[in-house]
C-alpha cells in the first residue's frame, strides 16, 4: 500500500446505496473498474457483517471495512475480524438494567466462537419484527432469542440497537449518556418515516477511531469520506476531505468540504470519477 496514497471510504445507507438499500449496477461496475485501476476503497457503516456482506458481494474490495459504527473492522479478503471493540461487562449490565427500567428492548450483538450472534428478547413491536424479518429474508442473518439479555455473557457483548420513535428514544438516550465507557448514537432511519435508531457500543469504538486505525495500519496519507447521516459526523472528523450527499442531513452538509449528487444519482461514484 502506498504510504502517500488516498483511501476513499463511504457510508452505505443514504450515501453509497440507493433508496432501495441497494448498490446500483452503475456504481458497482464503476467501483470495480476504479479499484482495478488502483483506487483504495472501503465502507464505514452501522450495518452488520450479514447485511453489509450481502450488499457488497458484487464488489472486488481491496481494503478492510468498518461495521457496526466502528465496533468491527473486518478483512474483506477473508471475512475475518481484524479488530473488535467490546463493551465493558459492568457497562453491559448497567445498560440491561436501564432498558428494563424503561421497559425497552431491541437487539444485542455478541461475539461467540469468533462469529457474530444477534440476540433479542421479544419482537412483539412492529419495528423490531420488521427489522428482524427483513434481515433474515433479505440478508440471511440469524437471530437467537434470549429470555433476558442478562443471560448473555457480558464479556462477549459488543453492541445494542434500539428502534423506536425519537420521542421514545430520547429519554433513554439521556439516561444512558450518564454511563461511563459507552458511546451512543441516535439517528433517523433512512428508509422508514418516524423510525429512529439508538445504538450503543464501547467507548473505544467509533467510525472516527476505525478510520484512524485504517490510516495508521495501512499507511494512508489522505482519507476522503462520504456520508449523509448524524452517525457519519465522527467519520468526517477523521477524514482530510469530507463529502456529503445532496440528500444528507443539514448538519452533515455543514461539516462537509464538498456536496456531491444524491445517493439515488450515484453521487459518490460520480464525485470519485471527477476528482480521482
Amino acid at each position: 500500500m502506498n504510504d502517500n496514497g488516498t483511501l476513499y471510504i463511504s457510508d452505505l445507507d443514504g450515501t453509497l446505496l440507493n433508496d432501495a438499500a441497494e448498490l446500483s449496477a452503475y456504481s458497482a461496475r464503476c467501483l470495480n473498474e476504479l479499484i482495478a485501476d488502483g483506487l483504495n476503497f472501503s465502507v464505514a457503516t452501522a450495518r452488520t457483517p450479514f447485511s453489509a456482506g450481502k450488499i457488497l458481494s458484487g464488489l472486488t474490495l481491496n481494503m478492510p471495512i468498518v461495521l457496526l459504527n466502528g465496533v468491527i473492522v473486518q478483512d474483506k479478503a477473508n471475512d475475518g475480524f481484524i479488530k473488535v471493540c467490546r463493551i465493558e461487562p459492568d457497562t453491559v449490565m448497567a445498560v440491561v438494567e436501564m432498558l428494563r427500567k424503561f421497559k425497552m428492548t431491541g437487539f444485542l450483538y455478541a461475539i461467540r466462537d469468533g462469529g457474530l450472534v444477534t440476540y433479542y428478547e421479544s419482537v412483539d413491536r412492529k419495528p423490531l419484527r420488521d427489522f428482524m424479518e427483513e434481515r433474515k429474508t433479505r440478508y440471511y442473518a440469524s437471530f437467537r432469542q434470549a429470555e433476558s439479555f442478562s443471560e448473555v455473557s457480558a464479556g462477549s457483548v459488543i453492541y445494542f440497537s434500539l428502534l423506536d420513535t425519537a420521542e421514545m428514544l430520547r429519554p433513554v438516550h439521556e439516561a444512558l449518556s450518564a454511563l461511563p465507557d459507552l458511546n451512543l448514537t441516535l439517528y433517523k432511519d433512512t428508509y422508514t418515516r418516524d423510525l429512529w435508531f439508538l445504538e450503543m457500543f464501547g467507548v473505544e469504538a467509533s467510525k472516527y477511531n476505525a478510520v484512524k486505525y485504517l490510516r495508521e495500519a495501512c499507511g494512508f496519507g489522505r482519507i476522503v469520506g462520504f456520508g449523509d447521516n448524524y452517525n457519519d459526523l465522527p467519520m468526517f472528523e477523521a477524514c482530510d476531505v469530507r463529502v456529503a450527499t445532496a440528500n444528507a442531513k443539514p448538519e452533515v452538509k455543514a461539516a462537509a468540504d464538498f456536496i456531491c449528487d444524491t445517493n439515488e444519482n450515484d453521487g459518490v461514484i460520480k464525485w470519485i470519477q471527477t476528482y480521482y
